[in-house]
């Protein structure tokens, strides 16, 4: 197994059969660099899987007996990709120079005797390009973990409404009725038990598919905005608090309950898919609280400062509902561990600890604020950043 790269890697291997090379490169480069030497392929090939994770490069001789410098290198690009590799010869030979550019993948090769100047500069060169690998490498890891935990709250989250579809498009088809003797060809019967039962089915059934949909389309643009150099379009809190009630799949009279208001915009961090995820997550976890409650509401609102600014966090989104609240000992879980109130339901209580995990990756927070019989209030704290305003005058 290939040990894993460290990112603070900073020592150079360096191999050769003479000892004195290898004391002269030790006294001369180990002021600014760690080094630590090999006389040979083997021994060096020792070293790199012993020590792996913290060399960042290895500057070998050509010529030594037995496996020369070439060797080790195709065999450091076969089990050590990520450290870099430098060739020392005192043969200047093209055809050598070819190879060990296409075989050995190496960043550049120093001529001997070695000039210090210029093999200082070099390892300095192999070190920054360690790093900028190794930070790349952290980028991309986290990418796609944040992607993967993405795709599987996605697909939970599109399963709900994808089988509530297919529950509305089979009790439509269970109505249909066998054609009336001399009915007009193309002509579909439905029975129904109250008057525009079927249609009201069909509209249900589309909310839920333009709400998979939005849910879909969101998720590809921020599979786009991923790739290396794009811009991620900025979007405001107001403009995502839209989005989420012009898109969420209300059910019979739930849009009524649901209000907002714009105390003060902002433009929000991070990326718009996740943050619209949240959102999507603590709605419907606060209208699930709802139902069945008297004159409920469900009040979502934006703003800055005030009696709900978190120190440093001054701007937030708050989703507050008067439903049933929620036990203290739940309560203290929420944002900790998967606990859940709808276990029956197919509640898995990963809701929250996914928006926790979203807004610590955007250096937010989440703050959960509820008592028994007095509803629940949910509140996304965001870092300091200039208000939308300011950003469109600046545009």
């Amino acid at each position: 197994m290939q040990p894993t790269p460290s990112p603070e890697a900073r020592t150079i291997l360096f191999v050769d059969d003479e000892p004195q090379a290898r004391k002269w490169f030790a006294r001369t480069f180990g002021g600014e660099f760690t080094i630590v030497t090999a006389a040979g392929v083997d021994e060096a090939l020792a070293l790199l899987r012993e020590r792996g994770a913290g060399i960042a490069a290895v500057v070998t001789d050509f010529r030594m007996p037995g496996r020369d410098g070439m060797e080790l290198l195709r065999a450091m690009q076969r089990e050590f990709r990520h450290v870099i590799r430098l060739l020392a010869t005192a043969f200047a030979d093209k055809d050598l120079a070819i190879a060990a550019v296409n075989e050995g993948r190496v960043l550049s090769i120093l001529e001997k005797p070695l000039d210090e100047p210029r093999t200082a500069n070099a390892l300095r060169d192999a070190l920054a390009l360690y790093r900028a690998h190794a930070l790349e490498r952290v980028l991309n890891e986290g990418r796609v973990a944040a992607t993967r935990e993405t795709l599987g709250f996605l697909a939970h989250e599109l399963n709900t409404p994808l089988t509530t579809v297919r529950g509305y498009v089979r009790a439509v088809a269970a109505r249909c009725l066998p054609a009336a003797p001399g009915a007009p060809q193309g002509e579909v019967r439905f029975s129904e038990d109250r008057p525009g039962e079927v249609m009201a089915a069909l509209e249900a059934a589309e909310r839920r598919a333009l709400y998979c949909q939005s849910l879909v389309s969101t998720f590809v643009q921020s599979a786009r905005d991923a790739y290396p150099g794009t811009v991620v379009q900025a979007v405001s809190a107001a403009s995502l608090v839209q989005a989420l009630l012009d898109e969420f799949p209300f059910e019979d009279d739930e849009s009524s309950w649901v209000s907002s208001a714009v105390a003060q915009d902002f433009m929000l961090p991070g990326r718009r898919d996740l943050l619209y995820l949240v959102l999507c997550t603590l709605t419907k976890n606060a209208l699930l609280a709802l139902r069945g409650r008297p004159a409920p509401v469900l009040c979502i609102e934006v703003g800055r400062g005030g009696p709900a600014c978190k120190g440093v966090l001054p701007h937030w989104i708050r989703i507050a509902d008067n439903g049933p609240g929620i036990a203290p000992e739940v309560l203290a879980r929420l944002t900790r561990e998967p606990v859940t109130t709808r276990a029956d339901s197919g509640g898995n209580g990963m809701g929250l600890m996914f928006c926790q995990r979203v807004m610590q990756s955007i250096g937010g927070a989440i703050e959960i604020d509820s008592r028994l019989g007095q509803g629940a209030t949910m509140t996304l704290y965001f870092q300091s950043i200039h208000d939308a305003t300011h950003a469109e005058a600046r545009a």
